[in-house]
């Protein structure tokens, strides 16, 4: 792996191509289909903390169930987001690169430190 790769999605993302190959799901992973089934699984993974309070989030994990669906949720996020990734030729780990020095330029540490104020308002 390269000196500045943060994220090697290259193994999932042939693993994922083999998946769907197998099973003739080309033809169904479209942008908009593979965004749609993201956004769903997103909302499954939002559904297990919908009626926790924070301290209980902060310990989900402390519970064997709780904490299967998290890692199960979290795998399908993932799986889903590197799918649709390669779909359309993103290089995930460019964009995630380019992504934290945008964000690093918005939120200067000196101006957002211990703010969850928007980057248009600090």
């Amino acid at each position: 792996m390269e000196k500045d790769v943060l994220l090697d999605v290259a193994p999932v993302e042939r693993a994922l191509r083999e998946f769907a190959h197998d099973r003739d799901w080309d033809q169904f992973h479209s942008p908009k289909n593979l965004s749609m089934a993201l956004s769903a699984e997103v909302g499954e993974l939002t559904e297990i903390f919908q009626w926790m309070t924070e301290d209980q989030s902060r310990t989900a994990g402390d519970d064997p169930g709780t904490a299967q669906a998290v890692r199960d949720e979290l795998a399908d996020v993932q799986l889903y987001l590197v799918r649709l990734a390669s779909v359309l030729g993103v290089d995930l780990n460019r964009a995630v690169a380019d992504k934290l020095q945008k964000n690093a330029l918005k939120y200067p540490v000196d101006k957002s430190r211990g703010t969850s104020k928007k980057y248009t308002q600090i």
